[in-house]
């Protein structure tokens, strides 16, 4: 049981926002702000870790033909334990994020992990393949976040950076800016990667 190991692999060798390229609809769409990123990131690495630890533990006794509804059906649970948490502690997060909280049901993250990891792995291990591919969502999430908040609106968690003489590139903050962050940050983050095993 190498535990670090499924820890550490969420955070770089398979990163599932810079490597696996997954999640892209939620991480295009919410990372305008900081503090949207971040609750987009928080959100599915808690639904992650539980629908792992659950589908680890019963793996040996879902019937194969249905397993994948059976998955879904774990996920969609977690999802609305969330999104009432949410709900009921930040209205704010909840308007902001909107509809994406309820389509972390059909995020192929945790699809995937539940998929080729938990279903396959004990389940602490698979808890720490949750916590590590959560954070590493959460931390893609936030670096596409700040790089577009400040330079789509000159804040950072809202807070003004620059004086008033700047001209934010309001390009950043719409749709358009999301591809161009994402695409120069998944070569930043592969350029970073392909350097260390050197």
């Amino acid at each position: 049981m190498n535990l670090m190991k499924d820890f550490s692999n969420g955070l770089l060798k398979e990163n599932p926002t810079f490597r696996l390229v997954l999640g892209t609809c939620p991480t295009l769409a919410v990372t305008t702000a900081v503090f949207n990123g971040i609750g987009m990131g928080v959100a599915a690495a808690a639904v992650l870790i539980g629908s792992n630890l659950i589908i680890s533990l019963i793996k040996k006794i879902v019937p194969n033909e249905v397993r994948i509804p059976i998955y879904i059906v774990v996920i969609a649970t977690f999802v609305t334990i969330v999104q009432m948490l949410i709900q009921a502690f930040s209205p704010e997060l909840d308007r902001q994020l909107g509809i994406f909280i309820p389509l972390i049901v059909v995020n192929c993250i945790i699809l995937a992990r539940a998929e080729s990891f938990a279903a396959k792995n004990p389940p602490l291990n698979s808890i720490m393949d949750g916590i590590g591919m959560g954070l590493g969502f959460t931390v893609a999430l936030t670096v596409i976040s700040a790089v577009r908040e400040v330079l789509g609106a000159g804040t950072f968690f809202g807070m003004q950076l620059f004086g008033a003489g700047f001209k934010p590139a309001l390009i950043m903050i719409l749709p358009p800016g999301g591809f161009l962050a994402y695409g120069l940050l998944i070569a930043a983050f592969n350029k970073i990667t392909s350097l260390k095993k050197s």
